[in-house]
């Protein structure tokens, strides 16, 4: 799965989370090596790098400033699903590195 110059926005977020639909990821894929930056919704800018597996999973890391002015860090694991009109979901587990260090689940949608 090649997710080179897809554009992805949250679905749906846990309370914790600060991406919300207005956040609008960029991705960009070279071999397996997955970059995005983004923004919108809390987010003033955002960056993360991940690796693709065969599969389609993505292991990142993300690193964002939000409107409070905070530098917030976190990984994240997402899971594909191809829907039926061959856009894809993508299924999150995420957790901060950064602040009070809670994880929370995500969904993305393929623009």
């Amino acid at each position: 799965m090649n997710y080179n110059n897809k554009k992805f926005k949250p679905v749906q977020n846990s309370e914790n989370g600060e991406t919300t639909e207005e956040t609008i990821f960029e991705y960009k894929q070279i071999d397996n090596i997955l970059t995005s930056e983004y923004k919108g919704g809390q987010i003033i800018k955002g960056h993360l790098i991940g690796l693709v597996d065969e599969n389609g999973n993505i292991e990142m890391r993300y690193h964002q400033v939000n409107e409070k002015g905070q530098l917030m860090t976190g990984i994240c694991y997402s899971k594909p699903e191809i829907l039926e009109n061959e856009k894809i979901r993508l299924h999150e587990r995420w957790e901060w590195t950064s602040g009070d260090m809670s994880s929370g689940n995500s969904i993305l949608e393929e623009l």
